[in-house]
């Protein structure tokens, strides 16, 4: 019933109990931040983790479920084997990136009596989704309190089922991206995954021909990783070694997906971590300006643009500024944007006080802060030809 190989070495019975989708959609690469701030809350907590399969008839099952959620606000179980728990949590949360995954909390009935507080964190609301969306609102509803991490949907959804609705932008772990102490070489001249403009990429793409740079782009089809830790290791490690990192605001290359909402995902947290210069579209969102209220931020270039060599020689021809925002990036992820900062939010909402671990992470967070801060390092070497 339970995988413990997140309960954070505790004997004593877990405090929190958390439904993840990680067994249900266990590949998707573009799932791999929410997993990864699941295991951020099994190492500063004692956590009973449900990551339940689906059975045999899922791909049938969920069609069906998913149907009936959308044409007559039904809820069923779309092939989640039930699953009983025998006593009460001081939280339970769920993290679900889409409202279809608040379907598969029908495998675990009466969740709501699971918890003495219970939180259902959700990635993307989209404004577009509400007129389909009735039968997850009746789930979300049943929870305690709903955090949502596209903004612009927020005023819609208290308007539904009330107060009980926040806004917390995503985050990151801060630590595993940063480039310091041991700061890399940047031989990556540009990074690009995701969604992006076609006309910008022909660019890039003529740049790196007739240029000799260094453009990284996804090449294939695909949206499934082998591993969910590996993967996160692995563009860590990337990130840490390109000068500049490619980001848009959340699909916009769809906007009937959308509208005219303009919301901002894990990108952006992901490069300023690891210390790159961002590149691409600046967010119509207060939020945005709020929570990265600091100069060059995003070097603005508007999507599908094919000026993008010139913006990027134009800042490579002062090192100085380069540095400036590398270190201001970084520097500011540490203090504001590590996940430690979203999960003392939630623990406050629901009245449990913060772990040891919680404490130990932002002291940790502070000090390498203040190291970057008052040293000297350049957090982007410079390749050897000098560039």
């Amino acid at each position: 019933m339970f995988n413990n190989s997140y309960k954070n070495g505790s004997k004593n019975p877990g405090r929190v109990l958390m439904f993840s989708q990680r067994n249900i959609y266990s590949k998707f690469n573009y799932r791999c931040s929410l997993y990864e701030f699941e295991n951020f809350i099994c190492q500063m907590d004692s956590v009973d983790l449900i990551d339940p399969y689906p059975n045999k008839y899922f791909k049938y099952k969920t069609n069906i479920a998913q149907r009936l959620a959308k044409n007559f606000a039904l809820v069923v179980n779309p092939g989640i084997n039930n699953i009983k728990i025998n006593r009460e949590y001081d939280l339970f949360i769920a993290i679900c990136q889409f409202p279809k995954d608040l379907l598969h909390l029908e495998g675990l009935k009466g969740w709501e009596n699971y918890g003495k507080t219970s939180i259902c964190w959700l990635d993307e609301m989209w404004l577009t989704y509400f007129n389909k969306c009735r039968a997850y609102i009746k789930i979300l509803s049943r929870f305690d309190h709903v955090i949502i991490n596209t903004s612009q949907s927020l005023e819609n959804l208290k308007n539904i089922i009330g107060e009980k609705c926040y806004y917390l932008p995503l985050g990151i772990d801060s630590i595993l991206f940063c480039p310091y102490p041991d700061v890399p070489s940047r031989f990556i001249d540009v990074y690009s995954i995701g969604r992006k403009s076609e006309r910008t990429h022909q660019a890039l793409l003529k740049m790196a021909r007739e240029n000799n740079k260094f453009y990284v782009f996804d090449s294939i089809i695909g949206n499934q990783v082998h591993d969910i830790t590996q993967h996160r290791f692995l563009f860590a490690n990337m990130l840490k070694r390109c000068r500049y990192f490619l980001v848009n605001p959340g699909k916009i290359d769809a906007p009937s997906e959308i509208s005219q909402q303009s919301d901002f995902g894990s990108r952006y947290f992901e490069g300023i971590a690891s210390g790159a210069i961002l590149v691409g579209g600046i967010p119509d969102n207060e939020q945005f300006k709020e929570y990265f209220n600091w100069n060059d931020v995003v070097i603005n270039v508007p999507y599908d643009s094919e000026n993008i060599y010139e913006v990027l020689m134009d800042i490579e021809n002062n090192i100085s500024r380069q540095n400036s925002i590398r270190k201001e990036n970084v520097i500011q992820c540490l203090k504001g944007h590590d996940w430690v900062y979203r999960y003392e939010k939630i623990l406050k909402l629901s009245g449990i006080e913060p772990t040891p671990a919680l404490f130990e992470r932002k002291n940790k967070l502070a000090k390498i802060a203040m190291e970057i801060g008052n040293t000297d390092y350049i957090l982007g070497e410079i390749n050897k030809d000098g560039r």
